[in-house]
């Protein structure tokens, strides 16, 4: 497996002392003892006092004298972990302009207010001097309300003792519960320390940008930065990680601390860019994620613009002149909280960190086996080149706004670069991904039909499967020349018999997936590589579910073409694409499944595709290449079809006026039950189709896409809410206000339901048409009353706790006229972003 040097991941770097030297192949050289040679990880399991008692007391007097490497004196980059540093830090951006100016404005603004409010005294003879007085009392209580925020959100390098025990302990943990190690390639290791040393010389910040699956990403990230001699990254994190004890560990190993949320705090804000400008002028390194929280699906999730807008600003404004990003991704045999990852996604809400979990997690690793991890570095790029680029590119192509792409200021600009920033550097992770052999397994268990598959044919669909990864330019985990067999059983073992289990006592073992929402996590992991064939796969699909013969299953090539184009629309928020546009990669994804000999495609004279249909060496192999792309999309299609179906309840019931707004989460809330109803009833084939994060990212489309409205309170205690917009609103029979299964609402269900796969209702539309949609009314209505419920309950009881100020406040069901003039401005700002992407529509 992964035998091809295109393609080799191979952990080839050798470390010894101080130097760093490159291995043929990831392979050492057998010594002289007759002894074969072996694989070398960059971090492997460190000696334990029980087996080891000697060893393990050597190697922690080298890290307590600080002995070669350790020492971590001779690192590539800005200094750090020296007294003084935050000092250092705190001072730059108390300091700042951009700060201070901030500052003045907000002292000035208070200052109007209570002039305005008579609290100043305009008639008093020595007003001036009374004004100036309260103003610098002001600018003095803000400049420490500045401190405090900067003290508790910068990141702490102060002590090298320090660094290297946290080094030392963290690695115990670690490489205990991944006991086979940590992997990287070492070209692009060694291309990274030179891009460092040159980065260095220039005082430049390498702006780390990785995947977020786990905790684990940002520890592996240190310590490899730890291991390899280069400057620790500030990494942002959320300060629901500043516990006592374990945040201030945190904040000194280069944890810095922000809100979740900003809201409307100026200061706050000002704050933040004044670090990240003080970090990037600075040339330290700097490290955050892309997707912002970890992705409880196993895939990449959409980009979160908020740390990289501060970035992107210190940049068009002037006040930095560059920086280098380099997008990483952090590859596990298995993912520690892949089991709470459920839970959440069932819709039990999410803990509160705490130091009694994470001291019982962190126990508790010592006694896993979790396989071992495998890191990647892109090749990094210059963020200033980037942006000349895009510019560049922007200005020569017609655009249906009038804008100065060169005009830094303009906001639509700075939105349109942010944004394909983001998409960027997924791109770049997806493309130097490493496929796990537990995501093979996981993949071939979810695309087979059937309860279980045997040891022969689950080792040719891995072997499959592997060819197919790197025939897309994907790459497969190295294991050197292990048989793929042992390759397997490896894999089977990391994964446990919870997730996957083996029935003895038949002809022969035969596996099957236990838990397939858990293991759906490590299927996701490669669904990046065959989108496009699973999107092909999935239009055809409307005409092969069909049956019957070629002649009745073969779709004209238009039509495929309409389908892609809705579907790849539909999933905008879920997947990335090639940015070769949608008709060149069409064509080419149509030539590659015809060059695997599992379509047929009619042409014309002319050499234009008319028509597509399956092969005959396909239908003769029971379709199951063809089937492996579409059990791929068919889970994410399905939770599409349940959000759109959940919506039709939110037509407002007789009696109620259409004014009525209903909270988004109980929405989404409501959409999870019909969908957990609806798959114990048989009419839903995939569980994981009613998992929160997928339901959220569809209800987010479709806001986009103008079916739902939302408008968010300036109130932080009323939660967001929503309703359908007016000409999506499917109509009601006046006489028994039933739900009617037509309108535009329904034509769009009933497209994303012809790519479908087929419940146990085969080719009856009617099932949908009345019983699914008279259980979502049942649904709707109840939030309905619940809405309006709970709004009379909360005005009754109106004047209770008053003067605590923390009191909960009624969710209004209907809008004031402030939202409803903020929600006219929302409409028409969607209006104008989707004419500046100029994407696809639904």
């Amino acid at each position: 497996m992964a035998s091809d040097d295109r393609h080799d991941s191979a952990p080839d770097l050798r470390i010894l002392g101080d130097h760093i030297t490159l291995q043929p192949s990831g392979f050492v050289e057998p010594a002289l003892t007759g002894e074969e040679g072996k694989e070398e990880a960059l971090m492997k399991n460190m000696a334990r006092f029980r087996s080891e008692p000697l060893r393990f007391l050597r190697e922690v007097s080298l890290y307590v004298s600080g002995t070669g490497w350790r020492a971590y004196d001779d690192v590539i980059g800005q200094p750090i972990f020296y007294s003084g540093f935050s000092e250092h830090i705190k001072t730059e951006i108390m300091s700042a302009t951009l700060l201070q100016t901030k500052i003045s404005q907000l002292a000035d603004m208070r200052v109007t207010v209570e002039e305005k409010e008579g609290l100043l005294n305009t008639d008093d003879k020595d007003f001036a001097s009374k004004k100036a007085q309260r103003r610098a009392v002001l600018v003095q209580s803000l400049q420490e309300v500045a401190e405090n925020l900067t003290d508790n959100m910068i990141c702490k390098f102060e002590s090298k003792p320090f660094i290297r025990g946290a080094y030392y302990l963290v690695t115990q943990l670690l490489l205990r519960a991944y006991h086979q190690g940590i992997h990287v390639s070492s070209e692009e290791v060694l291309r990274l320390r030179r891009v460092a040393e040159e980065a260095a010389r220039k005082k430049q910040s390498i702006i780390f940008l990785p995947c977020h699956r786990s905790h684990v990403d940002y520890v592996s990230m240190q310590l490899l930065c730890y291991r390899l001699g280069l400057a620790l990254p500030v990494v942002v994190a959320g300060d629901n990680l500043n516990f006592p004890v374990v945040g201030s560990f945190l904040q000194h190993a280069g944890a810095m601390y922000i809100r979740r949320s900003f809201g409307d705090d100026q200061l706050y804000t000002t704050l933040v860019q004044s670090y990240i400008d003080t970090l990037l002028q600075g040339g330290y390194n700097l490290e955050c994620f892309i997707e912002g929280g970890r992705s409880r699906t196993g895939k990449l999730l959409p980009p979160k613009f908020g740390i990289l807008n501060f970035v992107l600003d210190s940049l068009l404004s002037g006040r930095v002149d560059d920086a280098i990003i380099c997008p990483v991704s952090t590859q596990y045999d298995k993912v520690i909280e892949t089991e709470g990852y459920v839970t959440e996604l069932l819709g039990v809400p999410k803990k509160k960190e705490n130091l009694a979990d994470f001291l019982t997690g962190g126990s508790s690793l010592l006694s896993l086996r979790l396989g071992r991890v495998d890191v990647r570095f892109h090749e990094p790029w210059s963020l200033r080149g980037f942006i000349n680029e895009q510019t560049a590119r922007l200005s020569k192509i017609p655009s249906t706004i009038d804008v100065d792409w060169k005009d830094m200021k303009n906001q639509a600009v700075r939105q349109k670069l942010l944004r394909t920033l983001g998409y960027k550097v997924l791109a770049d992770i997806n493309a130097v991904s490493v496929v796990m052999p537990t995501a093979l397994i996981g993949t071939v268990l979810l695309t087979l039909r059937g309860r279980g598959v045997g040891r022969t044919e689950l080792i040719r669909r891995v072997e499959w499967l592997s060819d197919r990864v790197q025939a897309k330019g994907g790459r497969v985990a190295h294991f050197g020349n292990a048989p793929l067999s042992d390759v397997i059983e490896r894999g089977l073992e990391v994964l446990g018999k919870d997730l996957v289990t083996v029935v003895e006592g038949l002809a022969e073992p035969t596996y099957y997936a236990v838990d397939r929402f858990q293991l759906s996590f490590y299927r996701n992991m490669t669904i990046h590589l065959f989108i496009s064939e699973a999107l092909v796969a999935a239009a055809l699909y409307m005409r092969i579910k069909q049956g019957g013969g070629p002649a009745i299953q073969d779709i004209p090539y238009q039509e495929v073409l309409d389908q892609v184009l809705f579907l790849s629309s539909l999933f905008r928020g879920e997947f990335i694409y090639s940015g070769e546009g949608l008709a060149t990669n069409l064509e080419k994804t149509l030539l590659g499944l015809e060059a695997d000999n599992i379509i047929l495609i009619e042409r014309d004279e002319e050499g234009h595709i008319t028509k597509i249909g399956l092969s005959g060496a396909e239908r003769a192999a029971g379709r199951e290449n063809y089937d492996f792309y579409c059990f791929l999309i068919w889970p994410f299609i399905e939770a599409s079809w349940l959000a759109a179906v959940s919506l039709m309840g939110l037509s407002p019931p007789l009696g109620h006026k259409d004014d009525i707004w209903v909270q988004v989460s109980k929405a989404q809330e409501s959409a999870q039950l019909l969908g957990k109803t609806l798959y114990h009833q048989g009419d839903l084939s995939y569980f994981e189709a009613v998992n929160k994060e997928t339901l959220k990212n569809s209800y987010q489309r479709f806001q986009e896409e103008g079916i739902i409205q939302v408008v968010k309170s300036k109130d932080a205690r009323i939660p967001p809410r929503l309703r359908i917009a007016p000409e999506w609103r499917p109509g009601r029979d006046e006489e028994t206000g039933s739900l009617l299964a037509s309108g535009r609402l329904w034509d769009f269900t009933e497209k994303i339901a012809s790519s479908r796969r087929e419940g146990k209702n085969r080719r009856d539309g009617a099932t949908v048409s009345t019983r699914v949609v008279k259980l979502t009314d049942e649904l709707g209505r109840k939030l309905f009353e619940e809405a309006v419920r709970g709004e009379e309950g909360k005005g009754k009881g109106k004047g209770k706790g008053k003067g605590k100020g923390k009191g909960k406040v009624a969710t209004p069901v209907r809008l004031s006229s402030e939202e409803e003039k903020s929600l006219s401005r929302s409409v028409l700002e969607q209006k104008r972003r989707r004419r500046l992407e100029g994407r696809a529509h639904l």
